[in-house]
């Protein structure tokens, strides 16, 4: 049977469907209440592994996250991600691994969630203009000096991953990977070997939510809909595979954690394997 938790750096444990708060809206004022809604709705449905970032609205959606659930129960885990430079016009938004620029953005993140301490923060970019050692060398520091609890990744190769655990302790790396998106299967294999937690945003494709044959015939034998049979498949993939699928909708949400409990047969997995492949 597929494990329903897992324990991210063999300490905390988390339910392995999470949630991804990058779509949940913070203006205006009513659609900002339905954010706090699906949020506060989230954790009564057992989540306990909610996903951020500086970039989601510049700070503001650590700031919902912190109005609807804080003081945050004992067994949430709310991991954020910094290194991303604010839009400068005529840029847009921009990679900053300046140790001085992620120091800056975790001391945000700490008043904005309104926590002593960020318990995962992730590296949201490798920035290629700053050598990774600085990089994360910078939020070792704050490690150390109890700001942060653990420490991971986003979009990495896998030798970026094996330089980084060379520095750091790893214990989570968030790529894009689905069903119908195996580009970083490479890194979700070392991950697997490794222990380390992998969380995959946009777990569900497109064009899985609108059913492409072979995963729309799983769902017409299973009863599910097309994304819950997406986030299953990811689920039976590897043990630390913690998708987290994001959405501003209760009716949504609902559906998504309800896949946690959608069991495919070996026959239905290998045929959704092929899809990818």
């Amino acid at each position: 049977m597929t494990a329903r938790s897992f324990r991210i750096a063999g300490e905390r444990d988390v339910r392995r469907l999470g949630f991804g708060a990058m779509h949940l809206p913070t203006e205006p004022r009513r659609a900002r209440d339905g954010a706090i809604a699906v949020a506060r709705r989230a954790v009564e449905l057992g989540v306990t592994l909610i996903d951020t970032a500086h970039l989601y609205g510049w700070g503001a959606n650590e700031e919902l996250l912190a109005e609807a659930l804080h003081p945050y129960p004992d067994d949430l885990l709310i991991a954020t991600k910094v290194g991303v430079a604010p839009p400068d016009p005529p840029r847009e938004a921009d990679l900053c691994g300046r140790p001085e620029f992620l120091r800056d953005q975790v001391e945000q993140g700490l008043r904005r969630l309104r926590v002593e301490r960020l318990e995962l923060l992730q590296l949201h970019r490798v920035d290629p203009k700053v050598p990774l050692a600085d990089q994360l060398g910078a939020l070792r520091e704050l490690q150390l000096q109890g700001k942060i609890g653990h420490l991971g990744l986003s979009e990495v190769t896998v030798g970026q991953l094996d330089r980084a655990r060379e520095i750091i302790d790893v214990v989570s790396v968030q790529n894009r990977y689905s069903v119908l998106d195996r580009e970083h299967e490479g890194v979700l294999d070392a991950c697997t070997a490794a222990g380390i937690a992998f969380l995959p945003w946009r777990p569900v494709h497109p064009a899985a939510s609108s059913g492409t044959a072979g995963i729309a015939a799983v769902a017409a034998e299973t009863g599910a809909t097309p994304a819950q049979v997406a986030l299953a498949w990811l689920l039976e993939r590897s043990p630390v595979v913690l998708p987290i699928p994001g959405t501003g909708s209760i009716a949504h949400l609902e559906e998504n954690v309800a896949a946690a409990d959608l069991r495919l047969s070996d026959d239905q997995l290998r045929r959704l394997d092929r899809l990818g492949r």
